[in-house]
């Protein structure tokens, strides 16, 4: 926006009523410096709040984003991070804090600034902030870990609350679904797999079926299991993926009717399954970054597979693959050959796909396993159908 657009704004924005407020809000959007045009003056709580955006945007988004006098007024210092922590807590609702803490993470190199626990106490905790934590977590000082533990709690409980119930409830049903009867009562009949298996009875003359064998849903008895395998990639772009799959792979294990194992993986490959009780031990035993062998990793959870029939194999990976690219497509193949449910997550965020590799993503789409990016809210229903064996329900590109 020009500066005449700005004075277009305000001329009009001051002949109606309420223009006032349109003004004072033109005016924090524009920042105030000479070419906004609204000459309009902060004062009081919205002058605060001018100071606490002006701190971090106020140099400009080329200069931010470039690298180049990147302090914009904030500084480095401990002291006014945890002012400046406590005004954004105090004018801005907690989703818009959020994104304030991650830009001053990315725009001002405040990293190493978590590592004191007096900040780790300022700021407003959530998935990003954790996958920070995650990795810096090497570099942590034991004054600064049982903080940022209670720090990465607190999301995950959060995450467990939202996230578990549901979770539960569409596995338990897709389960039941899954153990099929072929002398179902009325109302456990299913007509869908009745109808496909007695097409030959088809009575033309009549306009009916026949049906010699009827399929219904059954209850799974609690010893029959089905094996889910979470497979991590912990590169530094799959964070958020990292902390809402360890919360996942909680939640499975606490079924008895699904036997969970969880692998993470760099150029090495770590199997956490035994630490499935505590999400926060998990997350803590990743190390964020480093290099990628898909092909290592799907070795490993390959080994692990018993009953390949009742098997699903989740890869959690932007599919940048630094190990044997044809060997981990052969890999993937043989898994499904055996009957394993393979399903390849691009992400499991709130963010959508990042950037991933494409020609590995079409490879793995043409062996029947498509990649695609998966919200924590669609995975219970991505896993739902991958233990009955029916189409996964991928979102629709964008």
């Amino acid at each position: 926006m020009t500066a005449a657009d700005a004075v277009h704004v305000r001329g009009a924005a001051g002949a109606e009523a309420g223009g006032g407020e349109r003004l004072r809000r033109w005016r924090l959007v524009l920042g105030g410096d000479s070419a906004d045009g609204t000459g309009h003056e902060l004062t009081g709580r919205d002058a605060t709040m001018d100071g606490a955006l002006s701190s971090l945007y106020g140099r400009g988004d080329k200069e931010g984003r470039s690298g180049r006098d990147r302090s914009a007024g904030l500084g480095a210092s401990a002291p006014s991070v945890a002012r400046w922590l406590g005004d954004i807590r105090t004018y801005f609702p907690s989703s818009v804090v959020q994104v304030m803490q991650r830009d001053a993470i990315d725009r001002l190199g405040l990293s190493t600034l978590l590592l004191e626990p007096e900040m780790l106490e300022a700021v407003e905790a959530d998935v990003h902030l954790v996958g920070t934590l995650l990795s810096l977590n090497k570099a942590m000082p034991e004054t600064t870990k049982e903080t940022a533990r209670a720090v990465v709690r607190k999301v995950v409980e959060d995450l467990e609350r939202r996230l578990a119930t549901r979770t539960r409830a569409t596995l338990t049903g897709a389960l039941d679904r899954s153990a099929r009867i072929n002398r179902p009562r009325h109302h456990d009949i299913d007509w869908n797999r009745t109808i496909a298996a007695n097409l030959k009875n088809y009575l033309p003359e009549y306009g009916t079926i026949v049906p010699e064998r009827l399929i219904g849903h059954g209850r799974a008895a609690q010893s029959v299991k089905k094996e889910v395998v979470l497979c991590i990639d912990q590169s530094g772009s799959m964070a958020a993926s990292v902390v809402y799959a360890s919360v996942f792979g909680a939640v499975l294990a606490s079924m008895q009717s699904i036997r969970t194992r969880l692998v993470v993986f760099d150029t090495s490959v770590v199997d956490l399954t035994d630490q499935l009780d505590d999400p926060v031990d998990v997350l803590f035993g990743t190390q964020l970054g480093g290099g990628t062998d898909i092909n290592r990793a799907l070795a490993y959870c390959e080994s692990q597979i018993t009953r390949p029939a009742e098997t699903v194999v989740v890869l959690i990976s932007d599919l940048y693959e630094g190990g044997i690219r044809d060997e981990m497509l052969r890999r993937v193949a043989a898994m499904k050959a055996s009957g394993v449910q393979f399903v390849t997550l691009l992400a499991l965020s709130d963010e959508g796909a990042p950037a991933y590799d494409r020609e590995h993503a079409a490879a793995l789409a043409g062996l029947g396993a498509p990649a695609f990016a998966c919200t924590p809210d669609l995975f219970p229903e991505v896993m739902a159908a991958a233990i009955e064996k029916r189409p996964l329900p991928i979102p629709a590109a964008d």
